[in-house]
């Protein structure tokens, strides 16, 4: 099998025999939705080689070959009045530079427009009367005399736009001076890219353009431009539409099936069954509408899961797709605005925290920056961004968003290490420390870490700490490392939730590296009866035979020795390694190994 990661061209993927999960039977119903169609979903979705696919279904030019691009797909047994009926023109909007002062953006967004509008010329002139006269510097000229030049014919034009916030959202969480007041620029008033949609929703007035379907990430750019479009109808939290992109478990599971007949005989060792918990682990979990039946996998984590284990018959050895790393300058932003940092805290607690009112499906960047703690629009730009995904409803009729998989989780987890652990000597002592615990389960290293260094730094955040979640956070993100292990927070058995399960990646195992399960308490210093300097004076030995910190122990320990028979029912493990560890106030840690 021949899986098209990175790819987007739908025709080069159909002739080339690529695997194809079949969404044309979605076209029928994308029509009767409406003319102006507005879909959001996450960056590397699979957005642009929907629309590749639609632009092959309408193109007047591609008519001749429609039984060999879709004859074998749903819509090429059943297709719609409307196949090869309209001259197409694609934006894509992330080929717009988002550099430079707003003179230097508008230039851009004008040249690509006017390429755009060449390369559309060039492939209809013999089907149109008069040629499109393009006007360097200005775009919309040049699109007003496409549009005349169109209205001449028989036919209309679909318009593309893809990643239509791409740049405007780059200028925006760029880390410079006046990155908001150039956004500005664009957006409000008169700006550029605001008159850019309205020219696009005058077009749709009888001028000639029929059909627009537009992609992008969020509603802010599309709130923030106000009247300049509000005529799309926004299909994205649409039930209907929740799979439009992305694949369902179903599907995923029929591909590694056919994938181990494929590798039988030649020497690949991995389990269909393993793959897929794998996969489902790191790339399942998003769900685009609360009436959706179930979750979906990212689909181009997918597809480079695959196309390894394809080629190399092994998992790749990063779950990351390194592609995707630019989300990570998201969360930076979301981390930079007020409470921002509160709210990733929140999200990766795995408690539930983030609860909402209701999705906000329009809002713009004043509503984000004047946002109070815990309210919906933050919550809501991280739902957009895919950084965090619908979860549910409460029995109060509440919204409930969760990180929807340990690759999104991995990402929370590094942008706040990065924020907390800064000092260049601590980021080269930590690898020897977790070295330590990961192969002898000696924890005194890393406890040493964490009393000396790690405690101060995160009690003097911001956040109002409970006094566990502190202790949970300081092992989270200083040993979360998916390269060996599903580092997984808050897991879930049949007997409650662990705080810290490490469990060793199925390909993983042939390392020398051990599942850990750690359990934490805490106990405050007035519980104690000790100062601070009293608890430093003494050894671990001296402090957990005291009765209230024995007795947190037990508690911990009966916790992990329940959950950890979960665990190593459920991943077969044979030598989990569990602790039981006792925070004091944030002087002191004591454990316990079972």
């Amino acid at each position: 099998m021949k899986f098209p990661y990175g790819l987007s061209d739908f025709g080069a993927l159909i002739e080339q025999g690529y695997w194809y999960q079949d969404r044309t039977d979605r076209i029928a119903s994308l029509e009767d939705t409406g003319r102006q169609l507005i879909f959001l979903r996450p960056r590397r979705f699979g957005k642009s080689l929907l629309l590749s696919m639609l632009e092959h279904y309408y193109d007047l030019n591609r008519a001749g070959h429609f039984e060999a691009l879709f004859g074998g797909l749903a819509v090429g047994r059943a297709p719609t009045p409307l196949r090869n009926q309209y001259f197409v023109m694609r934006w894509d909007f992330s080929l717009v530079q988002a550099h430079g002062e707003v003179d230097d953006i508008e230039a851009a967004l004008h040249q690509h427009l006017n390429d755009c509008i060449s390369a559309f010329h060039q492939r209809y002139a013999d089907r149109l009367p008069v040629p499109i006269a393009i006007h360097p510097s200005n775009a919309l000229s040049s699109f007003a005399s496409a549009l005349s030049a169109i209205s001449q014919t028989p036919h209309k034009l679909y318009l593309l736009i893809d990643e239509y916030d791409n740049f405007a959202n780059e200028v925006l969480m760029a880390d410079r001076d006046g990155s908001r007041d150039r956004y500005a620029a664009l957006l409000y008033g008169e700006g550029l890219l605001k008159t850019v949609f309205k020219a696009v929703k005058a077009a749709a007035g009888g001028l000639g353009l029929d059909r627009a379907f537009i992609t992008g990430v969020s509603p802010v750019v599309l709130s923030d431009m106000t009247s300049g479009y509000n005529v799309g109808e926004n299909i994205y939290l649409e039930s209907g539409f929740n799979a439009l992109c992305g694949f369902t478990e179903a599907e995923v599971e029929t591909v590694l099936t056919q994938l181990t007949d494929e590798s039988k005989g030649k020497g690949s060792d991995w389990s269909p069954a393993d793959a897929l918990a794998t996969m489902r682990t790191f790339y399942n979990g998003y769900r685009f509408s609360e009436e959706a039946d179930e979750s979906l996998y990212n689909p181009t984590l997918s597809l480079y899961f695959l196309k390894a284990l394809g080629q190399q018959g092994r998992y790749p050895r990063r779950m990351l797709d390194e592609n995707l790393a630019m989300d990570r300058n998201k969360l930076l932003y979301i981390a930079r605005l007020p409470h921002g940092e509160d709210l990733l805290i929140d999200a990766l607690s795995g408690d539930d925290r983030v609860l909402i009112p209701e999705l906000i499906q329009r809002f713009g960047v004043e509503d984000v920056l004047r946002a109070v703690k815990d309210q919906p629009f933050m919550a809501s730009l991280l739902y957009f961004f895919g950084i965090l995904t619908l979860a549910g409803l409460t029995s109060f009729n509440e919204c409930l968003l969760r990180i929807p998989n340990l690759v999104a989780r991995g990402l929370y987890v590094e942008r706040l290490r990065e924020r907390w652990l800064t000092d260049p000597q601590d980021q080269r002592d930590l690898p020897a420390l977790v070295r330590r615990l990961g192969q002898q389960a000696d924890l005194a290293p890393l406890a040493d870490f964490i009393e000396q260094r790690y405690f101060r730094v995160l009690s003097n955040r911001d956040y109002r700490w409970s006094n566990e979640l502190l202790v949970k956070f300081a092992f989270l993100t200083l040993l979360f490392d998916d390269r060996l292990y599903m580092a997984v927070s808050e897991l879930e058995t049949d007997r409650g939730y662990a705080d810290l399960a490490l469990i060793l990646r199925p390909d993983m195992r042939r390392f020398q590296a051990l599942d850990l399960l750690l359990e934490f308490k805490y106990l405050g210093l007035k519980e104690l009866g000790l100062t601070g300097e009293q608890v430093r004076k003494q050894s671990r030995e001296a402090l957990a035979t005291l009765p209230a910190v024995a007795a947190k122990l037990d508690e911990a320990a009966a916790q992990a020795a329940n959950y950890g028979a979960t665990l190593r029912e459920r991943y077969g493990l044979k030598d989990l390694r569990a602790f039981a560890v006792v925070a004091l106030g944030v002087e002191r840690l004591v454990w316990r190994a079972l």
